[in-house]
């Protein structure tokens, strides 16, 4: 499949992103992630090894479309929770 990717065309196929991403231990997810193979890799990494470009040369939204296009499962990251309460332990008057 044929993808514009930061102004560059790329023609990417589902396995040579596949083979691509063997081996690459897959980065803390913060944004938008990409399933593959059974692993959960962050979208700009993905991004960065199949088109050996910079990661910012090129947007998550033109990631995730391509990807999207190849058949690829994207997902937002969840919300982080807060790990404590910042107003448990003010005072009624909030000082």
């Amino acid at each position: 499949m044929r993808c514009v990717i930061a102004r560059y065309p790329f023609d990417l196929t589902r396995t040579a992103v596949e083979q691509s991403m063997t081996g690459v231990p897959p980065e803390p997810v913060i944004g938008v992630s990409v399933t593959i193979d059974r692993r959960v890799y962050p979208v700009m990494q993905v991004g960065e090894v199949i088109t050996r470009q910079d990661r910012r040369d090129f947007t998550v939204a033109e990631m995730r479309r391509a990807l999207t296009r190849l058949g690829f499962t994207c997902q937002d990251a969840r919300p982080v929770a807060p790990s404590w309460d910042a107003r448990a332990g003010d005072d009624p008057l909030g000082w």
